[in-house]
């Protein structure tokens, strides 16, 4: 396993807290129509798709072939009251995530990333391709958090005086 991949996936907490600043709560909650995801309802996803994606990677390291879970992402958007919760909260706690399972990564072995578990849907997957998949989901949920704020006409970037 590659250490600019942990790296990458370590550097996941500041990009999401990064792309998820100054929006006021009517901007994080907005919806760009039926069935689109909010600013926020992204974030929480994000927080609680790593946590179940550091699930399977310590069950992987610590476990002999275990069997890791599919979900339904659209049912817990819902049924979990995504809309309603704290940015903060999530943010931290995906900061946190990313921190506490970047230290681990960095402990093992390169062997250890060749090692298991079997997916309810996506058949065999490698510790390796875990680390793979959670550090591309962050990046594939970014350009669409980019393309809601700029809908929503909210830049990053300071304006500066003209001189």
């Amino acid at each position: 396993m590659s250490q600019l991949l942990i790296d990458r996936y370590a550097l996941g907490g500041e990009l999401l807290t990064y792309a998820a600043q100054g929006l006021s709560p009517e901007q994080l909650t907005a919806r760009s129509g039926p069935g689109a995801w909010s600013i926020l309802e992204l974030v929480v996803h994000l927080a609680d798709s790593d946590l179940v994606g550091a699930d399977r990677m310590k069950r992987v390291i610590a476990e002999e072939n275990p069997v890791l879970r599919a979900y339904d992402q659209d049912a817990w958007v819902k049924r979990l009251q995504y809309q309603e919760a704290s940015l903060e909260d999530a943010i931290l706690l995906f900061v946190t995530n990313r921190r506490r399972m970047s230290s681990l990564l960095r402990t093992l072995a390169p062997e250890d990333f060749a090692r298991s578990g079997e997916h309810t849907e996506k058949g065999r997957q490698t510790l390796a391709h875990l680390v793979t998949g959670y550090t591309h989901h962050l990046d594939y949920h970014l350009r669409f958090l980019y393309a809601k704020r700029s809908t929503l006409s909210v830049s990053l970037y300071p304006r500066y005086a003209e001189d």
